[in-house]
């Protein structure tokens, strides 16, 4: 599962906006901000959840599961970059 603050986070990295994630997933503004307001694990549609995931991914972030250290994302290193998914 993903955080809504890893949504914001992982926008902010890449310097998008609601409407550009919510273009980027093929959903709706309200979608995406309902998913970024949800506090805590983002609430939605597994579907939906998934599609603004890879989005993100596809964006250049990675997703950094809560390991102690909470959740969090970053930038994919651009080595390696061609040979992921």
């Amino acid at each position: 599962m993903i955080w809504s603050i890893q949504l914001r986070a992982g926008r902010a990295l890449i310097g998008w906006d609601q409407k550009d994630l919510a273009a980027a997933a093929h959903l709706s503004l309200p979608t995406i901000k309902r998913m970024e307001t949800s506090g805590g694990e983002v609430r939605g549609t597994a579907r939906n959840v998934w599609k603004v995931q890879r989005a993100l991914e596809d964006a250049g972030i990675e997703f950094i599961d809560e390991n102690g250290g909470g959740p969090g994302v970053r930038l994919k290193s651009r080595m390696g970059n061609s040979h992921s998914r």
